[in-house]
């Protein structure tokens, strides 16, 4: 069995975790720790902090998913002080083996790992997704992530993170041609991202408003996901179920585009909308690809319910790296 340390940092928040790997490749996490990246002058520090928390010394071996690229000499966050150089930060931080990964390769590598049980079923048939050929992984959270892992069979697989989540927005209907013309009145050009993200609901709520012929009335994105859900506020549920179309048209335009023969989608967004996507016009918006409804009719799409998904695909990381 192998110990080490699992970090998962964004702008606001870096989550550390305990994790093994056992012989057998099984990934185990321990109770997350979650550091605001404002109160800790750098990841060293932070690393301190939570060594400190966790009362021992820490394992020599260490995965870290970064919100951003990760093949610079130095590495920035958009949103918080820290710069972290990958050839220093072994020494930095006492460890002997090092994992770097994106953060949204490291949701992709959890798709690849976790087990069964950690998946639940949105369209297409019912099973789990296929051990052989290409996944893609949709996931919506603050922006919209995109990425794919081939399956060889046998347990090998091989991630590649993208920019797909930039693919420009493509409507299929009056209400989408309403929402093209408003964000492009924004925006010089018009990505998916701008549709299906979380931030994405507050203009989608304004475009129903307008036409509907009512004032809009301002809310911050995480009022209006809540008014939505809860079905509080009309208005807003149907801007979340205007949000599920989207994402499904969006994730079925993916499989297409990668060729894949199943769907895994993941993002915080994501796990929170599980039941609102299952009663959604979500499965609709997948399938109807015109000459090709029969073949994305085929294609198992699941969301992943694994709560940490960045820690364990960053401890998956490390194993793919370091414990072939």
């Amino acid at each position: 069995m192998t110990e080490l340390v699992t970090v998962d940092i964004g702008g606001t928040h870096a989550r550390f975790a305990l994790a093994t790997v056992a012989t057998d490749g099984a990934i185990a996490l321990g109770e997350p720790v979650t550091l605001q990246t404002a109160e800790h002058g750098s990841f060293g520090l932070a690393w301190q902090a939570f060594a400190a928390h966790a009362g021992r010394s820490l394992p020599a071996a260490a995965a870290l998913s970064i919100a951003g690229p990760v093949g610079d000499e130095v590495i920035r966050f958009t949103n918080n002080p820290w710069t972290i150089r990958p050839a220093a930060l072994a020494h930095e931080i006492g460890a002997e083996r090092v994992t770097l990964v994106n953060d949204f390769a490291a949701v992709a590598h959890a798709v690849a790992r976790a087990p069964a049980s950690d998946f639940i079923h949105l369209c297409g048939p019912d099973q789990p997704l296929p051990a052989t050929g290409t996944i893609s992984v949709v996931g919506p959270g603050t922006g919209l992530g995109v990425g794919h892992l081939w399956r060889g069979g046998g347990g090998g697989y091989h991630v590649q993170a993208t920019e797909g989540g930039h693919i420009a927005f493509a409507p299929l209907d009056a209400i989408d041609d309403a929402i093209l013309a408003r964000l492009r009145a924004r925006y010089p050009r018009v990505s998916a991202e701008r549709v299906v993200a979380g931030p994405a609901i507050v203009e989608l709520y304004a475009a129903l408003a307008a036409l509907e012929g009512r004032a809009v009335e301002q809310h911050d994105d995480k009022t209006l996901w809540r008014l939505g859900m809860s079905g509080e506020d009309s208005l807003a549920a149907a801007a979340v179920e205007r949000f599920c179309l989207s994402l499904g048209a969006v994730a079925g335009d993916i499989a297409l585009a990668q060729g894949a023969s199943g769907v895994a989608i993941a993002g915080g967004l994501g796990l929170r909308l599980r039941e609102t996507l299952q009663r959604s016009g979500f499965a609709a918006r997948f399938i109807a690809k015109g000459r090709f409804e029969g073949l994305m009719a085929r294609l198992p799409v699941r969301l992943i319910t694994q709560a940490q998904p960045g820690l364990f695909g960053a401890a998956a990381a490390f194993a793919k790296e370091h414990l072939p």
